[in-house]
């Protein structure tokens, strides 16, 4: 058998992706270790995906045990995990319906079919979804198509129709545009992949009441904010408005694949039987492993811990900022934060990224021009000092040699 390295990955993959040279081998908690026995601090999290860190003993507990009784029976049954589960997360939230999937794709491909449906019950002219330049939804035609960036739905044209985009945080050019067949304004309440923006509360708010004035349906993507990381369970509970319907994925399995579309009993109708569908989705294996992460992520301790960290981290990344001159003010919220690159330095996000794995620490992009950081909810405040440190050497590095070249 040829050796598992990097390059057999160019070997027998589809070039859709372009990893990292390392190969991560193990994790447990905040830090991975690859097939040469050095370990990285991670502030990425499979892209916001393991918020309990890695091998959390109650999530390895939890499939253990379920692994042992039943994995997938399709939607033709119901499963105690899935109950259970869906129980939770209306006790939790406004939702009073849940939708089970795989993926945030798939979750929001959800809502969108749901929305459109909803639409086209009112009206026939009413199915007008309306996002935002620099959103990400998924990648499905439908959802990609329905974020708001070109450079993923270039080369597959002809995209689905009547989807509008416009700027984010702009209510004014909302309120001009949305009308009476709008069906849906979907939005995330901090842009992740568009590079980590928030929204704020007036947009948000306004946002809200321009739905009701238009009785189109309000959607929060919370794929990349929800599950604890914006210091609340989901993002919307802090920020003075409640969607229609709320999308999750990413951190509810805490790396198993999940996702929900969660609404309320009335728009849950919409979707009647046979409308809609998932072979594998709301299976008792995922449904057990995503029971125990929200569990442990809904308690006080833990979102506290991302607040106290949050704070650590923001002031860390800020002080780091200062002192090298590669980026400027943070922004997002939790443990969600972006770190806008210095003008001098736009377009060099991934180089940043490469220089943080030579020291040890893995962090993320949003886009050319933004850092991205995305631990673990739980992480100590001594693994974000380390990784903090790691993250400092790596600037030091980079900076001593752009001064060296300018030199």
């Amino acid at each position: 058998m040829s050796q598992l390295d990097r390059q057999l990955f160019n070997e027998v993959m589809v070039p859709n992706y372009a990893p990292a040279e390392i190969i991560p081998v193990r994790g447990e908690g905040s830090r991975i270790w690859d097939q040469q026995g050095r370990d990285y601090l991670d502030l990425a999290c499979g892209i916001a995906v393991t918020g309990l860190g890695h091998c959390h003993p109650l999530l390895v507990k939890a499939i253990a045990e379920q692994s042992q009784k039943l994995w997938h029976i399709s939607n033709v049954m119901t499963n105690e995990p899935a109950l259970k589960l869906a129980k939770r997360l209306t006790e939790l939230t406004f939702a009073e319906r849940v939708f089970f999937c795989n993926s945030g794709s798939e979750a929001n491909e959800a809502a969108f079919k749901l929305a459109r449906r909803w639409g086209n019950n009112q009206s026939p002219e009413k199915n007008e979804i309306i996002s935002f330049y620099n959103g990400f939804h998924g990648r499905t035609l439908f959802t990609v198509s329905v974020g708001g960036q070109e450079k993923y739905t270039k080369g597959f044209e002809p995209l689905p129709g009547n989807i509008t985009h416009l700027p984010y945080n702009d209510l004014e050019t909302l309120a001009d545009h949305i009308s009476d067949k709008t069906c849906a304004v979907v939005l995330e309440p901090v842009q992740g992949e568009g590079g980590v923006t928030p929204a704020t509360e007036a947009f948000l708010k306004g946002v809200r009441a321009l739905c009701e004035k238009h009785h189109a349906l309000m959607i929060f993507d919370e794929v990349q904010t929800g599950n604890g990381r914006s210091g609340a369970l989901f993002a919307y509970m802090e920020m003075g408005v409640t969607p229609d319907i709320l999308t999750t994925a990413k951190g509810l399995g805490g790396g198993f694949p999940v996702g929900a579309m969660l609404t309320t009993a009335k728009l849950a109708e919409t979707l009647a039987f046979g409308t809609h569908g998932s072979t594998y989705g709301g299976n008792p294996l995922a449904c057990a492993v995503a029971g125990a992460a929200l569990e442990e992520i809904a308690r006080p301790e833990t979102l506290a811990n991302v607040r106290a960290r949050g704070v650590q981290l923001r002031q860390g990344l800020e002080q780091i900022g200062r002192r090298y001159g590669l980026f400027g003010e943070v922004r997002g919220l939790g443990l969600l934060l972006g770190a806008p690159l210095a003008e001098a330095w736009k377009g060099r996000a991934k180089d940043v990224v490469s220089a943080g794995l030579k020291q040890g620490v893995w962090l993320l992009v949003a886009g050319p021009d933004v850092l991205r950081f995305a631990p673990a909810l739980n992480i100590s405040e001594a693994d974000l000092a380390e990784a903090l440190r790691r993250l400092d050497a790596a600037c030091a590095e980079l900076a001593g040699s752009a001064g060296a070249a300018v030199a």
